[in-house]
């Protein structure tokens, strides 16, 4: 694994991928504090870092679209599978150099609340707890950017794909005031749901069984809670989008508030899709 996350290490740094994030994250982040901390004299650090969260729906496709789809466009992907480690530990060598170059920047911008300090009150517990809460949603963006990677080898594709999943994550909450609140509407976005998991674990497993027995299994569920009493989905489907939005419990860090079950909400999200992108190389190997 350290081998890999070397080798990547190098890989980023050798190439304007990690001065390209590193640019865009601060440009933003800076431009923010300039309009906030300094113009109109808020002391409120956190919130530059809520109106910088933006550029995470740019900047996080651009680091992680070239991870594994570049490595499947050259053939080198089947070197990988020669190495004298597991395919978890290449996800996780590849996953923390991600980190480490989302970290550099990072770091930099950990100062700032500190320099602000030094010119005003400023509340440095909301504010650092505001910067564990980006990096911890920065890390969960990045795990799913790897996924996404790995299902392709087209880099753009993988771009667009992951800049298209992370604009909509962005506004889900926005876009819940406009779903139907029915609780037909919610059955029929629930039959969706299942049917797109479905299709994901077929891709990802290759197995028509797991597929089909887990569809068959959640809309079986969803009958059976449906028939027990049909009202408990009234509402579901805009609580679902809010619910699922990464930067929607970002915004409680911002209000002061350090919500542990939004960190277990991002480590679990982390998981999920390291352990997709797992399933996915592992297909990739036996094909």
């Amino acid at each position: 694994m350290t081998a890999v996350l070397k080798h990547e290490l190098r890989g980023y740094f050798h190439t304007f991928t990690a001065y390209v994030f590193g640019a865009f994250l601060l440009a933003i982040v800076g431009f923010g504090a300039m309009l906030y901390n300094l113009q109109a004299a808020v002391s409120n650090f956190e919130y530059v870092l809520s109106f910088g969260s933006i550029i995470f729906v740019v900047i996080v496709p651009i680091l992680t679209m070239r991870v594994i789809a570049e490595e499947r466009r050259q053939k080198t992907d089947q070197l990988l599978y020669s190495l004298p480690i597991s395919t978890t530990q290449v996800v996780l060598g590849k996953f923390l150099a991600l980190l480490a170059v989302y970290l550099v920047p990072l770091g930099i911008i950990c100062l700032y609340p500190l320099i602000f300090a030094q010119f005003g009150e400023v509340y440095l517990p909301t504010s650092y707890g505001s910067l564990l809460a980006i990096f911890i949603m920065g890390a969960a963006l990045i795990a799913m950017g790897i996924f996404i990677s790995s299902l392709t080898d087209n880099q753009g594709l993988a771009a667009g794909i992951g800049i298209a999943a992370i604009l909509f994550n962005y506004y889900s909450v926005s876009l819940s005031e406009y779903v139907s609140s029915t609780a037909f509407g919610s059955l029929v976005a629930l039959a969706v749901l299942i049917l797109a998991l479905g299709a994901v674990i077929r891709f990802v497993t290759k197995s028509d069984v797991l597929a089909g027995g887990v569809c068959l299994a959640l809309l079986a569920a969803v009958c059976v809670i449906g028939y027990t009493d049909y009202t408990l989905f009234e509402g579901l489907l805009p609580d679902i989008m809010r619910t699922l939005s990464l930067f929607e419990r970002f915004n409680t860090f911002v209000s002061g508030v350090f919500d542990m079950t939004a960190v277990v909400y991002y480590l679990s999200v982390i998981v999920f899709f390291l352990f997709l992108t797992v399933q996915s190389l592992e297909k990739r190997r036996y094909n």
